[in-house]
């Protein structure tokens, strides 16, 4: 028996397994795929049947080559790698689920190999070697995707945006400059950007969002960027907004939940938030993905910070309850004294005049020159004109505090 035909016999086995597995709970398709991937790759054979969706859950046959494709980018993460891997598509998959197989080998797959970045000469070299070949701005998209879903993981925001406008696989991607997975990585870049003002970011973000043609990935894009974004006025309340809606669109999606806390977070609401995220967590756990550890990570160390906002936030209303107190206090003790101080001048004033009037009266009467009734007028007149003395006093004291108070 020749090569070809033990080959052959390989892949009819491992398309009966995987027909098989339909039907099967996410766990055991999993594993089946699994086994069927080592065994295409160790015996170096690339899958050979046809991919009709982009689910993990229900179809073995997406898993299985989603497995395969992530060794072989694993065993070489180039753009030599990628360009197989678009050949593959171009052959292997409906064109109803391409776009969606695309976006998620190149995005996934540049994400869990984000520290192997080629350089531009590189990619330029990849440009060059798919120039005049049949599909060749499908090709370039592909290519053009894996590198910048690394730039994208490692938040290389200006080089994704020049590699995604100015490169040589972008041009040589034609057309596809202008679909919405690439739109959204141009927002991701522009909100990231302290050289791309706000407005432009907006702009491409909405017309990725727009797209009639929009997909899981764009969506997600769009999110990761706004969460991303240099700090702009309405922010958090944009990504609760777009968050919310690709929850209620997605509500099983795990890393739109994740993206709705990350809006209630930088919205400072933060038990809303702590509640998203442990969801989150939850339907992770229910649902394996690919990197699904890297995944894990990230939800729990943004879990870390909502819990350390939301004590802060409590300590921090604490402290301004202790605060207000502490201001009424002194409030009251500063008006105590002030009318303390009030009546210290009224009691003087009544004071002074009582010494003085006992004084003038003393003089009157020891004045024996005087008769008695020109002295009870000398005393009568100083008594009226110490008594007005002193409510003159009083009252402009009275009038001046009650005018202060007021205001």
């Amino acid at each position: 028996m020749d090569v070809s035909a033990t080959q052959e016999q390989v892949h009819e086995q491992i398309r009966v397994r995987l027909a098989a597995a339909v039907g099967a709970d996410a766990a055991d398709i999993g594993r089946i795929a699994q086994e069927a991937a080592l065994c295409l790759h160790e015996g170096g054979q690339e899958p050979d049947f046809e991919v009709r969706s982009a689910d993990f859950v229900t179809d073995p046959f997406f898993v299985c080559a989603d497995r395969y494709w992530r060794r072989r980018f694993a065993e070489s993460p180039s753009s030599e790698t990628a360009l197989a891997c678009a050949r593959w598509i171009a052959v292997h998959t409906t064109p109803g689920c391409r776009s969606a197989v695309r976006e998620q080998w190149t995005l996934g797959n540049g994400f869990i190999n984000r520290s192997h970045l080629e350089t531009r000469e590189q990619l330029d070299e990849a440009a060059r070697s798919i120039a005049g070949a049949p599909e060749a701005a499908d090709l370039a998209l592909t290519v053009l995707l894996y590198h910048a879903g690394k730039l994208r993981a490692n938040f290389s925001f200006d080089d994704l945006n020049s590699v995604l406008t100015a490169s040589a696989l972008a041009t040589a991607a034609g057309p596809h400059r202008d679909e919405p997975v690439v739109l959204a990585l141009r927002s991701f870049a522009a909100f990231g950007s302290r050289a791309v003002t706000t407005e432009h970011a907006r702009d491409l973000l909405d017309r990725a969002w727009s797209a009639p043609q929009r997909s899981r990935h764009v969506v997600d894009v769009c999110l990761n960027g706004l969460a991303f974004s240099v700090p702009f006025n309405g922010q958090g309340e944009l990504l609760r907004q777009l968050a919310q809606e690709a929850v209620d669109t997605h509500p099983d999606d795990h890393m739109f939940r994740f993206r709705l806390a990350t809006a209630h977070h930088l919205c400072a609401d933060h038990d809303a938030a702590l509640s998203h995220v442990d969801a989150a967590v939850a339907m992770l756990a229910r649902h394996r993905t690919f990197s699904n550890e890297l995944i894990l990570e990230q939800y729990l160390v943004k879990r870390d910070a909502i819990q350390e906002a939301r004590l802060r936030a409590a300590r921090e209303a604490e402290h301004e309850v202790r605060w207000r107190r502490q201001d009424a206090a002194n409030a009251e003790l500063e008006r105590a004294m002030h009318r303390s101080s009030v009546r210290a001048v009224e009691l003087v004033a009544v004071f002074t005049s009582a010494i003085a009037f006992a004084i003038g009266s003393l003089q009157v009467t020891l004045n024996g020159n005087l008769k008695l009734r020109e002295r009870l007028w000398l005393l009568t007149g100083l008594g009226a004109g110490l008594a007005v003395f002193a409510l003159i006093i009083v009252g402009g004291t009275w009038l001046i505090t009650r005018r202060r108070s007021r205001r």
